[in-house]
């Protein structure tokens, strides 16, 4: 280990007292366009086009996220309060997972695709030929600053691009870690890491790039649109927004509280794909408080703060934010939970009761462990309300009744979905991951993450050996008979 011993592996949590092992930083005489034209010479020699060099590449991250997972977890306890084993799972493991399809799969992505042309245009051959995009930058966040930075390089590599990485200073050791290591592993002529803070970003954002991929809050997806707009970048956005849960009268209350608990409290409730708040039958409102108070209990113990596997709010910040909107004007009171303690950046899990659906608790992405639970009359009424609101990242329907999840499914609009379950869509990199509307723009996971690197070339290779006069004038009255006919 090369940093310090991780504060995960000694069974407690860390607070806000100990100190970071690395310091945030900034990248010191940052010339933006010096840095782009260097990786677009790259680019253009055409090195990163080759299969070898992608397959290496990846090879190469695999083997520093194994190598040095210790310095990462270290990182992730320093920042966030993570604990070991959900940082390893929801971290480290999940982009392996990303780089292993990668890797078995890319020589039948690269594969020129195949494709039927119309009669008027035989003999010839259509292909699809996926090409590197060139010089791309990808911004990360901080709840998830490593599986949320470096998944989307996965695919950014293994298309054969050249990419900036742009790690968040709100999880400095995490970015000051992977700054460090990085250049360890990959290829320093096609692969960069930029730290910093607002300066850096707007330094990078004003360069011509052949694609950005931001994952963050919707005020700053904009400000990045904006930005791509002026070069017509095309852009992937990765947003948030407040993702419903829909719990059924038929739904197993049991486990629905168990997965609602786990999906929303996991990382403190720091993920963009977290239950936002709660839509429960009236009929079943009461048994379903209790279960997730049994549930919380279970999973992290009477005293939530003193238990090693639940993490931390980011920064003191965020601290002051998710207690404002615990003490907001109509936010409701807490069923269970509510304690704090600003000097651990600890807010204990907390389901809330009584909300006014008009409060800021209910307006804002939550981004904390606070999950409010409101009663409806059914399913009708629930999908009205997701339906009055933006247009969700994630939703999640718990019913045994299947009538109910089509339903939902059918009179909702949501990036993604998951019935009986919180988060689990995520796992699967076959299924492209994205939102809709304000939660996103395009998708990624898998091959999806390839393709949104790729441009899609059409290619028609016409043979010389058959070169009809008909298509060609002057245009007889023969031709133009025989044209209008067959084409």
């Amino acid at each position: 280990m090369t940093t310090t011993e991780s504060i995960a592996t000694k069974g407690r949590t860390p607070t806000r007292s100990e100190p970071s092992p690395l310091s945030p930083r900034s990248t010191p005489d940052l010339d933006a366009p010096a840095l782009v034209a260097d990786l677009r010479t790259t680019f253009n020699s055409g090195a990163t086009k080759s299969i070898d060099w992608r397959k290496g590449q990846l090879k190469a991250l695999q083997r520093m996220l194994v190598e040095r997972e210790d310095d990462i977890l270290s990182a992730l306890a320093s920042d966030l309060g993570k604990p070991n084993i959900e940082a390893f799972v929801t971290e480290i493991a999940f982009v392996l997972t990303e780089i292993a399809v990668a890797l078995k799969n890319l020589d039948r992505w690269v594969r020129p695709e195949k494709v039927r042309i119309p009669a008027t245009q035989l003999p010839g051959k259509g292909r699809i030929y996926r090409d590197p995009l060139g010089v791309v930058l990808v911004i990360g966040p901080w709840n998830y600053p490593v599986q949320l930075l470096l998944a989307p390089i996965v695919g950014a590599i293994a298309a054969g691009n050249c990419v900036v990485l742009k790690p968040s200073e709100v999880s400095p050791t995490v970015s000051a870690t992977l700054a460090a290591i990085i250049p360890q592993y990959l290829d320093h002529s096609a692969v960069r890491v930029v730290e910093g803070a607002i300066p850096e970003t707007t330094a990078l954002l004003a360069q011509r790039w052949d694609h950005i991929f931001y994952t963050g809050h919707g005020s700053t997806g904009r400000i990045v649109m904006a930005a791509a707009a002026k070069n017509l970048t095309p852009v992937t956005l990765e947003l948030g927004g407040k993702s419903p849960t829909y719990v059924d009268a038929s739904a197993n209350l049991t486990v629905a509280a168990k997965r609602i608990a786990w999906g929303k409290f996991l990382n403190a409730g720091q993920t963009c794909v977290a239950p936002d708040y709660v839509l429960v039958h009236r009929s079943v409102e009461a048994e379903l408080l209790k279960k997730l108070q049994e549930a919380v209990t279970q999973m992290y113990g009477v005293n939530t703060q003193e238990t090693p596997d639940f993490a931390r709010i980011v920064d003191s910040r965020h601290f002051v934010r998710v207690s404002a909107l615990l003490d907001g004007e109509g936010a409701g009171t807490p069923y269970f939970g509510g304690e704090r303690d600003a000097s651990d950046c600890f807010i204990a899990p907390t389901v809330l009761v009584g909300t006014d659906p008009e409060s800021k608790v209910m307006q804002d992405e939550i981004f904390g462990p606070l999950l409010p639970v409101l009663a409806v009359d059914g399913v009708e009424e629930a999908i009205d309300f997701i339906n009055n609101r933006d247009k969700p990242l994630a939703l999640y329907v718990f019913a045994e009744d299947k009538r109910v999840t089509d339903r939902v499914l059918d009179g909702t609009s949501s990036g993604g979905a998951c019935i009986n379950g919180t988060l689990f869509q995520l796992v699967p990199p076959n299924l492209p991951f994205g939102g809709v509307g304000e939660s996103g723009q395009g998708a990624y996971h898998g091959r999806s993450t390839f393709e949104t690197f790729s441009h899609h070339k059409s290619v028609l290779k016409k043979t010389t050996r058959l070169d009809p006069p008909i298509a060609y004038p002057p245009y007889t009255e023969r031709k133009k008979k025989i044209l209008r006919r067959f084409i």
